[in-house]
């Protein structure tokens, strides 16, 4: 049985990860994440309390539970953020990455970084493997800067790129577009929604899925994994407020050049999947079938 070490463990795709390994017991768990575990259930696997950014506790930790795989959902993801302090960004989406990859090589541990569709500049999605990256912001420069460090590795690496992930943690400490939306509209709050960005909404169940899909096919290279279904941000919340029967007058669909962001945002981005549907076996949920497993969730929680 392989064993995989995730970082970012605490994180929404982190606590999927951990979550589906405990459902299969199909590999050894090493969840690490900087401060103490946030996962409800403490049994089953190891945690390690691990700081990405620190290469000394980074080889402590590595040498000392030898994983087969290191699954790295650490990261700046925060595009506005990025925007405001570069330095962090870099540090995170970059520096912290020559770090792991170089110790993941060193030891021939199969590296799986995760990466985002905000490498492009949404002029011409939706996108394949092959697309040639235009990042607009600060966030999408650094983890297009990531992915150049990943791919000059000697070691076994794969890239999932992923598209806007939404689901819910345990303790609710994780907001996303899906839970933002609904709190919002339950709450008589008027939103403003941009019309004219697509995107390709990704449940964070089916990305946790592909990420160990590439571990258990010892799969190379990069791989597309997001949810099928295109819609424009303005028809997603509309979705949410549907599937939820909230009131859709308290959306307001608005142009992106109104909401004056800091940090540009592609137009359309979305993925090609047949990449990773015919290599891996990923099978992408609808975003109505992923707003199921939320609300069931949800409900598990009440």
């Amino acid at each position: 049985m392989k064993t995989i070490l995730v970082t970012g463990s605490n994180g929404l795709l982190g606590q999927k990860i951990t979550e589906r390994i405990l459902q299969t017991k199909q590999f050894n768990l090493i969840a690490t994440c900087k401060g103490a575990n946030r996962y409800p259930v403490k049994e089953g696997y190891t945690y390690a309390e691990m700081d990405i950014l620190d290469p000394v506790q980074v080889l402590q930790v590595v040498k000392k539970v030898k994983p087969d795989a290191i699954i790295n959902t650490a990261a700046m993801t925060n595009v506005d953020t990025s925007h405001e302090q570069p330095e962090l960004a870099r540090q995170l989406n970059v520096v912290a990455v020559e770090t792991l990859t170089a110790i993941a090589a060193s030891e021939n541990i199969q590296f799986v970084h995760l990466s985002t569709d905000f490498i492009f500049d949404g002029a011409d999605g939706p996108y394949d493997e092959e697309a040639a990256p235009n990042p607009l912001s600060e966030y999408g420069r650094t983890k297009l800067a990531g992915e150049e460090v990943v791919k000059r590795s000697s070691g076994p690496w794969v890239i999932i790129r992923t598209i806007l992930v939404y689901g819910i943690v345990n303790d609710m400490s994780r907001s996303n577009i899906v839970l933002w939306a609904k709190g919002a509209i339950e709450s008589n709050k008027l939103i403003n929604v941009v019309n004219d960005q697509w995107r390709m909404p990704t449940l964070a169940e089916d990305l946790a899925d592909g990420c160990l899909l590439a571990v258990e096919k010892n799969a190379q290279g990069v791989f597309n994994i997001s949810g099928k279904d295109m819609m424009s941000v303005s028809e997603l919340v509309a979705e949410v407020a549907d599937y939820w029967e909230l009131d859709k007058h308290m959306i307001k669909e608005i142009s992106s050049e109104s909401l004056n962001q800091a940090a540009k945002r592609p137009v359309k981005t979305g993925f090609i999947l047949a990449k990773a549907i015919n290599e891996l076996g990923y099978q992408p949920r609808s975003f109505k079938e992923g707003l199921a497993i939320v609300d069931e969730q949800l409900r598990r929680r009440a």
